[in-house]
């Protein structure tokens, strides 16, 4: 690398702070560029509960996670196991931040919030790493010209152009757009003809049209202790009904699987420790009120039993057996999902075939993409943040060594 290489971050988040970090470590001169007042805003509101940084998994199971049009296995598996989840709890350490493993294994900041986190972060590219930050600076386009970048921005002062070495991007996708995750970048790379893979909810509720009755009865009741699948794949946890459709774990791990049916929908199995023999057998001396039996004898609870009675009213005479084959394939066909604003992260993104093995757009030499814009995707449970840190530190090494 050349002494004190010009490299530009555009975007302030997870992704945007680790790829300045790794750069300026490298020796660069690095500016951090932000459309919005502040750094981290997406970062502090997932921690508002408790920031969820990784998780302690065993590496074979945890690489499975993720999933993207067109994903390229070896090159992504390369990119998060150097820098996998050990690392990333040996990073925050070094900032003086402990960690611990919950029961469910998720790595949580002992202190169970964000903030501290960040200002240390941003302390330690500030005073020790010598950063530069550049708010309310709205990235409109970006040029190259004798192995130059010209980066535009729409500032409070007006419009101006800087010239870099290197660019690295980590402008987000397009859930909780208040943040700064707009997905406004996508009309620069149409500039440049990249292909963009459209970008949709992840990580998000489902709408359901529930009848009125049952909303009445079962509006913010949760379903414990399910199993719930689509397209043949399968997740365990907790769902909430909502006026609008079902929120919860299991429907977010599965929205990848829901998107490719040509009919959105999913099965849930209310009993997923008891096969319908069982539930048959339990029935065995109940005549009259089934419906009611069941909640009883199934030990039901209020939002399940609900949707029983929504699917078997009082004018049906369903049989024992009718009643647990229901319980334990039980469908609910979905509608769509629910606006992208209100997603916890988005799929789609820049599509792998317009990235080198250093994520370098091949359409515009020495400029990098890290974070959610690329188009891979993952569950919560701290998924999502490390594939952000894993990219950025792969692109910042790459940005560095090419300068």
């Amino acid at each position: 690398m050349k002494p004190k290489s010009k490299i530009a971050i555009i975007g302030a988040g997870p992704a945007g702070l680790r790829a300045a970090e790794t750069a300026a470590l490298a020796g660069a001169s690095v500016t951090i560029f932000d459309s919005k007042p502040s750094s981290g805003r997406k970062f502090l509101i997932a921690g508002k509960r408790g920031l969820n940084l990784t998780h302690d998994e065993e590496w074979s199971a945890f690489i499975t996670r993720y999933s993207g049009k067109d994903i390229p296995s070896p090159l992504w598996q390369n990119i998060l196991t150097a820098f996998d989840n050990t690392k990333l709890r040996q990073w925050a350490s070094s900032l003086g931040i402990q960690t611990f493993v919950a029961s469910s294994g998720k790595v949580f900041p002992t202190e169970m919030k964000a903030a501290p986190l960040l200002k240390r972060w941003i302390d330690n590219l500030r005073f020790n790493l010598k950063v530069n930050f550049h708010f309310n600076h709205h990235c409109t386009d970006i040029l190259t010209s004798e192995n130059k970048i010209s980066t535009s921005f729409n500032t409070p002062e007006g419009n101006s152009t800087k010239i870099f070495d290197a660019v690295i991007l980590a402008l987000g996708g397009a859930s909780w757009p208040s943040t700064g995750s707009t997905g406004e970048w996508i009309n620069i790379f149409s500039k440049h003809n990249i292909n963009i893979t459209p970008l949709t909810p992840a990580n998000s509720g489902w709408e359901v049209k529930w009848n009125k009755q049952l909303i009445q009865h079962a509006e913010g009741l949760p379903l414990k202790n399910i199993t719930a699948s689509a397209n043949n794949i399968s997740a365990i946890g907790e769902l909430v009904i909502t006026k609008y459709g079902l929120e919860g774990g299991p429907i977010y791990k599965l929205g990848p699987a829901i998107r490719e049916l040509e009919k959105p929908q999913i099965y849930i199995d209310f009993k997923p420790t008891h096969t319908i023999e069982q539930l048959i057998a339990k029935m065995e001396s109940a005549k009259t009120n089934l419906t009611k039996e069941a909640k009883t004898r199934w030990k039901l609870n209020p939002a399940a039993h609900a949707l029983l009675n929504d699917k078997f009213p009082k004018n049906t005479s369903p049989t024992v057996t009718e009643l647990a084959t229901t319980i334990k394939n039980f469908n609910i066909p979905l509608t769509r999902p629910r606006p992208i604003e209100e997603a916890i992260s988005s799929a789609g993104g820049v599509q792998w075939n317009e990235l080198d093995d250093h994520l370098m757009l091949k359409k515009i030499p020495n400029v990098f993409c890290a974070g959610e814009m690329i188009d891979w995707e993952a569950p919560t449970g701290g998924y999502l943040l490390q594939a952000c840190f894993a990219t950025a530190d792969w692109a910042a090494k790459a940005a560095t060594k090419s300068n």
